[in-house]
């Protein structure tokens, strides 16, 4: 709970900044600092810096727990879904939009920016929703939290993982919203970078998960 309360400020403090950024920050991300000669980030690339590390600590946490936990003797391997396959070739889609989104934004196509996030976005919902979906076929054979440790780790790790997704979603809202709406490319711009580095982290944190799951389940 400590460690939610933490990642919810950063993403707080993330899309506040991240949504009101000045158009300058966005086209020079990086930037010299006037005085000493050094490179200066925005913030809000800082700060996500710092949540994804945070986030990074917590997933390897939770995997090591699980390997732990599977040392008891009432470790009980469990059947994954196939739809899991499915949803992480979705997740992929969704990853690869978001890209051509961001190449889009660095060349000024703003047409091309609200079809590549609609598309991003449509991906990761229907990723979520096959997660759901598998969580419904667990429970139709017979898992339950309470009686199955293994099946607790798979809904505490597919959970977890949705939940960021989820805040990532709120994220993309807000910047598919403004782009809707006609604004400037360089106004979204900055916002379309941090969700695609946002999305393929989350891509390849979902690709350990599933390794991790795929070794430790039938």
């Amino acid at each position: 709970l400590f460690l939610s309360a933490i990642m919810a400020i950063v993403v707080w403090w993330l899309v506040r900044h991240t949504l009101n950024v000045s158009p300058w920050m966005e086209q020079t991300p990086i930037e010299i600092a006037h005085g000493n000669g050094e490179l200066a980030l925005p913030p809000v690339q800082v700060g996500l810096g710092v949540f994804l590390a945070v986030a990074t600590s917590l997933f390897a946490l939770l995997i090591s727990a699980q390997h732990m936990r599977m040392m008891e003797a009432d470790w009980t391997t469990l059947a994954l879904p196939g739809v899991l396959w499915l949803n992480t070739g979705v997740l992929v889609l969704a990853s690869v939009a978001m890209q051509w989104t961001r190449v889009a934004a660095r060349r000024g196509q703003m047409d091309s920016v609200k079809k590549g996030l609609i598309a991003g976005g449509a991906f990761t919902f229907a990723f979520l929703a096959g997660q759901l979906w598998a969580w419904q076929l667990l429970n139709a054979a017979g898992h339950f939290t309470s009686a199955n440790p293994a099946y607790a780790f798979f809904i505490l790790l597919t959970t977890l993982h949705g939940m960021h997704l989820l805040g990532g979603l709120w994220v993309w809202a807000r910047t598919t919203a403004r782009s809707l709406r006609g604004v400037e490319v360089g106004k979204v711009r900055l916002s379309v970078e941090l969700c695609t580095v946002y999305w393929h982290y989350l891509l390849l944190v979902w690709v350990v998960l599933f390794a991790v799951l795929l070794h430790t389940h039938d």
